[in-house]
Order: C-alpha cells, then structure tokens, then sequence
C-alpha cells in the first residue's frame, strides 16, 4: 500500500478499497489535462496519501502527461523557496524563454542567480508562468506531497499558483496531514479527506502482504490498526515468525501514533551504526539529495527494513520515519552531521549558515554573524519570516552585550512590521536590555520605539527613545549606518502622528548631518510628509522619479514609503498598483504591517477620487488587521477614513461617534494627528447640515484662519473648508486671510487638487465681477476632475452664489452638476443642499435625474465597458486590481444608472448611450 508502483500492469494493482478515491483523483486529472485547476489530498498520518499520489503520477505519464513531483521536508522548512527548488528544478532550461524581468525574479530566488531581491509577488507570477509555459506540448501534473512541511515562501508562491490555473493544462495535486498547520493556503480548493479503509479494504490488505498471519494475529492488528494502511503494513513487520503464526504473544495495545513511532523506533536501532548516520544526514538535509549524503552503499539495510526508498532521491516511506530517526539521536550525533552538512555545502551560503548554527556547541559570534547576513539577505528577498528566525539563532549564538541585543531588537522590530507581531515585542526587547546591562542599543531602540508608538501610542515617550538613542551614538551622521536610517524612518512616523512642529526638530536636524547625505527616499518623505507646505515643491520632481520606478520595487515597506511620501501632495493614484501588491503580499501570508499601510493609503485615494465603494471594503480589512495584530495607532487611519464617508453620506451619529473615539484617545497621548482627523470629521458634518459656525471651529482647530500650521500637512485637506466656513459666518477678513496665505504658499504647484483649492479659495472672498472668473478657472483646472467630490462642493459654493446674485441660468448650470456628481456618490446630505439651491432657482428635480454613463464614476464606466466585453468579476478585478465583491457592488450600484437589469443587456445600454472618457 505505500510503496510505489510496479512498472508492470496496473500501477493501482497494489491498493486496496481505494477504488473510489482513485477514481476521485483520476477524474481531477483528466479535467486538469484540458483546463487547469488544484486538488488538496488531506488524511492522518498514514492513511495512504502518498500511495495515491504514487499512482496518479504513475497514471499520467502512462497518459503522456509530464509529471513534476517535490515533497516538503521537516528540516528545510527554514530554507527559503527549497521546495519551489524542487518543484521548478526540471524545468530550469526553460528559464530563457520567460520574460527578463520573470526569469530575474526567478533565478535569483531560487540561487540561480545575483541581482536585485525579488518580490514574492513577482516570483510568484514567474512560477505560474514557467508553468504554464511547460504545459503548452503536454499536460503537466505537480505533485507535491507533505506540503505542510514546505518551507514558507515556497508554500506562498503555490499557493498563489494553485489558485490561478483555470485555463491552462496544468494541475496541482498537494497531499497534507488532516489538521496541520501550514503556510500553504488550501481553503477554498477542491479536494476531501482521505478516510481509513473500511473493514473488507483493511482486511485485503493485510491478507495480500501477510497471507501467512495467524487468524487472532489477524484479527489483533484490525482491530489496533483502526483501517490506517500504513499501521496495517507496518506492524506486523515488528512480530516476531512466532508472533506472526501464533498470534498469542502480540505487543499491548498502544495509541496509534504511539505504536508507529515504536515500530520505527525498533526496526531503526536494529540499522548498522553507518546506516544510521546516513539516514540521520539525509533527514537533517532535507533535500533527499544522495550526493549530499556521499557514498550510499551502507543505505542497504535500511531498504530492506522497508524504512526508505532509492530512486533518483532518498524517499523515507513515510514521514514519521524521519522524525523517529532525529528522536533516537544524542545531541552529538546531530552536531556532528550538521557539522558534515555544513562541509559539503560550503556553496550555498544560506544552508550552511543553517548548519553551522545547529552544530554550535555555544556562543560563536563568527556563526552568529553569518547567520544574521543571511537573514537579511532573505528580508532583501522578501522572505521576512525567514530572516526573523535566523535573527533569533543568531541571538542565541551571540555572546552577551551589543551584538545580541542588537539582534534581539531587530527580531523584535522585524517581528512588528512583518508578522504584526506586536505582542511579543516585549519579551524580547526585555530579553535585549538583559544581553547588554551597559545601554540600549540602536536596534533595541528602533524596536522599542515602535512598540510604544504603535502599540501603546504613547508618542512622547516614543520620540524620546528614538531621538535620544540618535543623538548618543558614536558617529549620529554615517549615512551607511542601516539601524541608524531605519531609526530615522522609525523617528518620522513618530513625529508624524505627535503632529507638532518642535517634534520635527530632532528629525531634521539628524537628517541634515548624514555624510554624504540622506537617502533619496527619506530625504523626500522628510520634507512631503512633514510640512508639504512649505518643504514639499523643491522635491516634487524628484518623488515622481521615485514613483516612476515604482514598478521595480519589491520590499513592501519600500513601496509604503512612496505611498506615504505621495499621499498629502495628491500622489497616491500613480502608487495604486504598488500598493496593491502589498496588500497581495500580506494576503499571501508576507508583510502584515504594509499591508495595514498599503490598504489605508489606498482607501485614503478612493475617498477622494470618488471610489467609496471600494474605500469601505479596503478599510475594514486594514481595520480586521489592526484589530487582529494590536495596532491600535494604525487603526485611526482607517477609523478616521471610515468616519469621513459617515459624514459625507450623512450618517452624523456614526461620524460623530468615531470623531469621539478618536479624541478621546489621541488627546492624552498628545497625538495631535489623530485630532487633526476628528477636526476633519466633524468639520464635515457641519458643513453637510450647513452649521458654518460649527465647521468653522472645528476646522481652524486644525490650522489657524490666515496661517498653514507649520508641520500640519493635513491643513492641506481642508482649505476650503476653512474658508467657506469662515465666509459663511461673516468672518470675511479672516476667510481673505486665509485664501492669501495658500496663494502665497504656492500650493497650487503641488498638484491639481490643491490648485482648484486655491483658487475656489480666491474665487469664494472675491467680489462681485471678479468671482465668476476665478471660479470658472479653478473649475477648469487641468486634472480637476480627478476629484470629483471636492469638485462638485466647489460647483454647490459656485451655484449658490450665483443664485443669491440673480444670475439664475448660470447657477443651474453649477448646481445641477454639482447634484449629479452628489447622487452618483450617494452623498445624500450634500444631495439635500444642491437639490435646495436648484428648486430655489424655479427649476423642478426628478428622483434620479441623472442616468447614463455620465452618472457613473470613472471606475464604473471601466467596469461596465469590462462586464459587457464579456469578462466575469474575477478577470474584471485582476484587471482593475478590485477584488470580484467590489466589482459585483459596482455592478449592483451601475446597473440602474444606466436602466438595465443584467449584464446581458449591457452592451446594448452602452452603445445607445453616450459615452465620456473616464476622468
């Protein structure tokens, strides 16, 4: 039942009662050999998923398929993409055909090759490429049993693969243990559980391998061995000739989990000395490589004790085999065979690291600092949680004082933003200020930093640990010092979210020291994230630059970063793609922390181009991660978003709530970021229910009338809040003040939005005969449209002065406009206002005057252009970067704009209706 097939005759000829889970497996097969697709195998240990997989593989090439086979290995889970190396080995000659940038991506992920550290993303895209691609002569069957035991960032990419083989010739056959935990994201794939065989299977089975078996013998091992095939082929094996015939001496009855590691046990310490070394080698490997393991002559007994296999590899017939020859060595015996490994390794410089470490007999600074090379060449890989394990060995290794603690903080901050492991930052910070009792390292400083601001919010604190930890080093100005620019980075966001200027300080003073110079990215987010305002146009240029080369970047907190520096001069939109890929990224099991960023960044452009269907979802699943992780000051971001889309669709309770939460908690941790939010939210409330007085206060609390608060780059979102406000109430010294002082900042340079907010800010203090002028040329600003509900209120301030200075057509022209952009976002007090301001002009409203394209958004008319061509909701969300619920709401939401019930009748809707250009 476990071995594998005969060539002769049938290769199911061995199996017994397993005829219907062979036909299972063989129907996903054929169908694979014509469209794609993944199948998931689960059972217990033993129950005869490997045979299966045996006879599948067997079966297909038989067919003409080309069959690809790997197994996970429990001791190379810590090598980084080695069971893709497995998987893909085979195919290594096809590489070249592969665009450049795949087979990079690729080559240097698998150590075939040097260059930049791939996304996993990206290696992911070039595995399901490979594939395919070898699938196009003849079908392809992977095979990939124990895949539980996968290293992590192998299991990622087939998982990723597994779920996007529709379509092509390629299946995936995957075998686990039933409850193991693993990396490799099986839910939602078709596949069952593997069950023990029944009464008459299990009885076939023993009768065909051990027909000489006494009756009571027999009867005995049934009934121990519960239908588990490979119990029913093993432990007769450990009976005696006696035993077997008799019947009357059989072993007690042991648990089955038990009985087999006893049974492998016993037929193990029975091996010759040199075959047991060789077999605790070849599990400490892991590859099953027999070249690793030397001369393979002494590996006889062990095949004929039915412990393994030789074919091209060493094959344990089953996994317990494995751990059962680990649990019988002396701690010698292992150090001495990873101390070997080590040797014959040499050549791969992440795998003896490994060796080397388990092989120390104690502190090794030497080993330790290998080690940790290695892992950040992993975190350059992509593969964080490698590097954090390693960083942790390395600890372990390092002799008590700087370097361990270093180490230990940089697992602890690594562990943050990675895992989102904020939890357990704590005990190992603790366990780095114990390493070295003479002061705090930097690394320990940047990870304690970023647990107090991040887990606590205590930003005072935060900031005094960073900035001190900075100003006591040594040499504060060594531009090449890595922990020292991660501090930096570290040390922005906390002054970011403390949101008072003499916080800044420290930062830029730092920042003005580095030799030769700051790096390019946090001399930009230095000065766009900080006080944009001011800080923010001589570097604009070279931030598009960086954006530009968005595309090549694969570190997701790289791609934050750009996303940061572009999110309060109106950059974000050219971010969206890499942003996305973050959040793929964490999806797939990588960075959890940059995610959380990448998906708030991307509710942040959909609140503002008008997406606010797509906003809500992408929040709450930054807000399920926050609240899953413990990031409770990443959280505002998304509760502040949240509570902006309640104001503007008139949902004031909820707004006003998340507004109080919000205060409540950023005041006395003087996170005056987070009041710049609540300001924001209620501001929007009382401008939607026309409470000017109230907008007024709350909107000056985040910048003064007449003054852009010097750091408060989110003043910059709420410039015409102020001065509507300010007008509305008669303050008009105050409102001018205000629209002279963002003309003279020259924010109009920055982007479009911010040039239609300055001059709606001229336009609304100016005087009769001259505000017409200015508000037709802010209205007409290049880009404008982008924004389409900033826009739609400038139209509503423009229309109703219209109205109050009799020029009754050209109000509704505005108005009108205004309340089809209003009611395509479902901003219903703001629908309320412009529909009152356009019935005052003596023009009537019909409910849901606006229809046809032009009541969709932008992203609706692509996605209704989308659906009619054909698409389903899943191409149309791969294409679009939406998720197939975000694509199904907007259809839900488009379909009676344009007076249809399905998406059959699209086509026909869009080619009698006028269509305008996305904005």
């Amino acid at each position: 039942m476990g071995g594998r097939p005969s060539s002769g005759g049938d290769p199911a000829g061995s199996l017994m009662g397993r005829e219907r889970d062979l036909a299972r497996i063989g129907d996903f097969a054929d169908q694979a050999a014509f469209q794609g697709g993944a199948f998931m195998l689960l059972g217990e240990a033993g129950v005869g998923k490997s045979a299966l997989l045996d006879v599948a593989a067997a079966r297909a090439t038989a067919a003409g398929h080309r069959v690809l086979r790997a197994s996970g290995a429990q001791f190379e889970a810590e090598v980084s993409f080695a069971g893709l190396h497995q998987v893909l080995s085979p195919l290594f000659a096809s590489l070249p055909a592969l665009s450049p940038a795949h087979e990079r991506a690729l080559s240097v992920a698998l150590g075939l090759g040097e260059g930049a550290p791939p996304g996993q993303l990206l290696v992911a895209n070039a595995a399901l490429l490979l594939l395919r691609q070898a699938a196009v002569p003849r079908p392809l069957l992977v095979i990939v049993d124990d895949i539980a035991w996968l290293d992590r960032a192998s299991a990622v990419v087939l998982g990723f693969v597994a779920r996007r083989l529709t379509g092509s010739r390629v299946g995936l056959l995957a075998a686990s243990r039933s409850g193991e935990e693993s990396f490799f994201e099986y839910g939602g794939l078709p596949g069952y559980e593997l069950q023990p065989l029944d009464e008459r299977g299990a009885a076939d089975l023993l009768k065909a391998h051990f027909p000489a078996l006494a009756p009571r013998a027999r009867q005995r091992l049934l009934a121990d061995a519960q239908g588990n095939p490979l119990a029913l082929l093993e432990l007769p094996v450990a009976l005696s000739d006696f035993q077997r015939v008799s019947g009357n001496t059989l072993p007690p009855v042991l648990p089955l989990s038990g009985r087999l590691q006893a049974v492998f046990a016993a037929r193990i310490k029975d091996l010759p000395a040199a075959t047991y070394d060789l077999l605790l080698l070849a599990v400490l490997d892991g590859t099953s490589d027999l070249d690793v393991l030397g001369n393979t002559d002494a590996l006889a007994p062990a095949e004929r004790a039915r412990l393994i296999r030789i074919e091209q590899k060493l094959v344990f017939r089953h996994p317990l085999i494995g751990s059962a020859v680990v649990e019988l060595s002396t701690n010698e015996q292992r150090r001495r065979a990873h101390r070997l490994l080590a040797v014959r390794l040499a050549g791969q410089r992440e795998r003896r690291a490994w060796h080397l470490a388990e092989a120390a007999e104690g502190p090794d600074e030497k080993v330790a600092g290998l080690l940790q090379s290695v892992a950040h060449a992993n975190l350059r890989r992509g593969d964080g949680v490698a590097a954090i394990a390693q960083l942790l060995r390395a600890a372990e290794l390092s002799p008590a004082g700087i370097d361990r603690a270093g180490r230990l903080g940089e697992a602890a901050y690594l562990g943050s933003i990675v895992n989102g492991d904020l939890r357990d930052a704590p005990h190992l910070l603790e366990r780095a200020r114990r390493a070295d009792s003479r002061g705090e390292s930097l690394a320990t400083a940047v990870g304690g930093t970023y647990h107090l601001l991040h887990g606590d919010g205590d930003v005072d604190s935060a900031h005094r640990l960073m900035a001190g930890a900075i100003e006591m080093l040594a040499d504060p100005g060594d531009a090449h010092n890595k922990p020292l620019i991660e501090g930096l980075y570290t040390l922005l966001m906390v002054c970011f979210f403390g949101g008072r200027a003499e916080l800044w300080e420290a930062f830029h003073r730092a920042i003005a020291r580095l030799r030769p110079g700051p790096p390019e990215l946090l001399d930009i987010l230095g000065k766009t994230f900080s006080d944009p305002a001011r800080l923010a146009p001589p570097v604009l240029d070279r931030l598009d630059a960086v954006i530009a080369g968005l595309n090549k970047e694969i570190v997701p907190a790289r791609i934050c970063r750009i996303g940061i520096a572009g999110s309060y001069v109106d950059r974000l939109g050219q971010c969206r793609d890499g942003l996305w890929r973050v959040v793929g990224h964490g999806r797939d099991g990588g960075a959890v922390t940059a995610a959380i960023e990448a998906l708030f960044l991307l509710g942040n452009d959909a609140f503002l181009v008008g997406e606010w269907e797509e906003m809500e979802q992408v929040v709450e699943e930054g807000l399920m991660l926050c609240d899953k992780h413990g990031y409770r000051l990443l959280a505002w971001s998304g509760v502040y978003l949240k509570a902006m889309l309640a104001a503007a669709r008139g949902q004031d309770d909820t707004a006003t709530t998340l507004a109080d939460q919000m205060t409540r908690w950023a005041t006395p941790r003087r996170a005056r970021a987070i009041q710049c939010y609540a300001w924001h939210v209620r501001t929007l409330v009382a401008l939607a229910r026309a409470d000017f007085e109230e907008a007024y206060r709350q909107s000056a609390a985040i910048s003064p009338a007449g003054v852009l608060a010097s750091h408060v780059p989110h003043a910059l979102r709420n410039i015409t809040d102020l001065v509507e406000a300010a007008v509305r109430t008669g303050r008009q010294a105050e409102a001018a003040a205000h629209a002279a002082a963002v003309g003279q900042a020259g924010l109009a340079v920055i982007s479009p939005r911010l040039a239609m907010a300055t001059g709606a800010s001229a336009a609304m203090v100016a005087p009769v005969g001259r505000y017409e002028r200015l508000f037709e040329a802010a209205l007409s600003t290049a880009g404008a449209e982008r924004w389409p509900f900033e826009r739609a209120r400038l139209q509503l301030v423009y229309g109703e002065r219209l109205r109050r200075d009799r020029a009754t057509t050209e109000a509704r022209a505005q108005l009108a406009a205004a309340l089809d952009t209003f009611r395509s976002l479902d901003a219903r007090p703001w629908v309320a206002r412009a529909g009152t301001e356009l019935r005052a002009t003596g023009r009537s409203i019909r409910h849901g005057e606006a229809t046809g394209m032009a009541s969709l958004t932008p992203q609706q008319q692509e996605i209704a252009r989308l659906a009619a061509a054909g698409l389903s909701n899943k191409q149309i969300g791969e294409r679009l970067f939406l998720s197939p619920r975000t694509v199904a709401n907007h259809l839900y939401q488009l379909f009676p704009k344009l007076g249809v019930a399905s998406r059959a009748a699209l086509r026909d809707a869009l080619t009698t209706t006028p269509q305008e250009p996305p904005g």
